[in-house]
């Protein structure tokens, strides 16, 4: 049975939360050296240091830490978003001259390639370490390689040292790398029969003020917020994210219509709160590819039945998000359109990761068994 958790104790669910710190981990059968010892705090220190970083971002959140030759911490870093200074580039220029013969410990592979900024692992070998421990491998072809280029001028490489925490730090940024496309959350409150709307489609408000707050706190960590023209002209939706006095938050997810329909000038969509993005397509492919191009890594799909059976279908939702309350309807818009399902064995099974009370409401979060369609196939 899947256990109900009061909202205050459920952070630890948010995609790529992290909060896990230095002594976190309990304490094996078999005691490791001093030496392991020391390369488990560090690397938890890495970690909480790459949960300072932004998200979303188009980069993943990365910390590093700096010892010298004798074991003495002597530079720590992070990276605070894209364009900015790598989390090694920061920890090696608080270490100066003295991390020559010291150890670097990273969250990510350092990477090998030439962007906005320099490649990590260049400046690493320039710095002088003589080792390198690492958590997780970089799942981006264009960045990996630095534990190779590492290895191959002598630097002593060491990986997956704390992998799973720093995967879970990044989970969403790793699977879109992975896909080659936006990860998708689908989005969506309803009755606990199934219905976002009554019969004369009014839907406001569905679910309480807890609820509601809880969505933006979610909405605020993607990239983009998608809806199809059919729901901006029959909600003219804000696709902002607030604070819950009604303010807005400082920093706003692009905002995405797709569709053929245009949209009358005094839309909310029109106004100045947020950057929005129109996309004159139906086909949830397309889409996907212009927002990758984009260096969109998490989209928050909240349209209407027909758009969320369009990305159901071809496969392409990673993540629901359903807000149900306590409410029956009988009748009236149900919360997914037609999926093209005509007998069980055809059906989409999630796997539930969590399910929580936030005031009177239900949230469940699941997600693909076995992954999206594409990747089972």
């Amino acid at each position: 049975m899947t256990a109900i958790h009061a909202r205050s104790t459920n952070r630890d669910h948010r995609p790529g939360q992290h909060t896990h710190g230095p002594t976190s981990a309990a304490v094996p059968a078999n005691p490791p050296t001093t030496h392991q010892l020391s390369d488990h705090a560090l690397m938890g220190l890495a970690l909480d240091l790459a949960a300072r970083g932004p998200l979303p971002d188009p980069n993943p959140r990365v910390g590093a830490v700096i010892t010298d030759a004798q074991g003495r911490l002597i530079g720590q870093g992070y990276h605070r978003g894209a364009g900015t200074a790598h989390a090694e580039t920061v920890a090696l220029a608080q270490a100066g001259t003295a991390a020559r013969g010291g150890t670097a410990y990273v969250t990510l592979e350092p990477c090998a390639h030439q962007g906005r900024t320099g490649a990590c692992a260049r400046a690493l070998l320039e710095s002088g370490v003589a080792r390198v421990v690492y958590a997780q491998a970089d799942p981006n072809p264009v960045a990996a390689g630095g534990h190779h280029r590492l290895a191959g001028a002598g630097v002593l490489v060491e990986g997956g040292h704390r992998r799973a925490e720093a995967v879970a730090l990044n989970r969403v940024w790793s699977r879109a790398i992975e896909l080659g496309r936006p990860y998708v959350t689908w989005k969506y409150a309803a009755t606990l029969d199934g219905y976002s709307a009554a019969a004369d489609g009014s839907s406001q408000w569905l679910t309480g003020p807890a609820a509601r707050a809880d969505v933006h706190d979610r909405r605020a960590e993607c990239d983009a917020i998608l809806v199809g023209t059919g729901t901006a002209l029959a909600d003219d939706p804000r696709l902002t994210v607030r604070h819950p006095d009604g303010t807005l938050r400082p920093r706003q997810p692009l905002r995405v219509v797709m569709g053929m329909r245009e949209l009358p000038e005094q839309a909310h969509l029109h106004d100045t709160d947020a950057e929005t993005l129109r996309l004159t397509l139906r086909d949830p492919h397309e889409a996907l590819a212009q927002l990758h191009d984009r260096q969109i890594r998490h989209l928050w799909l909240e349209g209407g039945p027909r758009l969320a059976a369009a990305f159901l279908r071809a496969g392409f939702v990673d993540e629901v998000l359903a807000y149900l309350a306590p409410t029956l309807l009988g009748a009236g818009r149900p919360a997914v359109a037609d999926l093209g399902v005509s007998a069980l064995t055809e059906r989409l099974d999630l796997e539930i990761h969590d399910v929580t009370m936030i005031g009177p409401d239900l949230r469940i979060t699941a997600r693909p068994r076995g992954g999206t369609p594409q990747e089972r196939q």
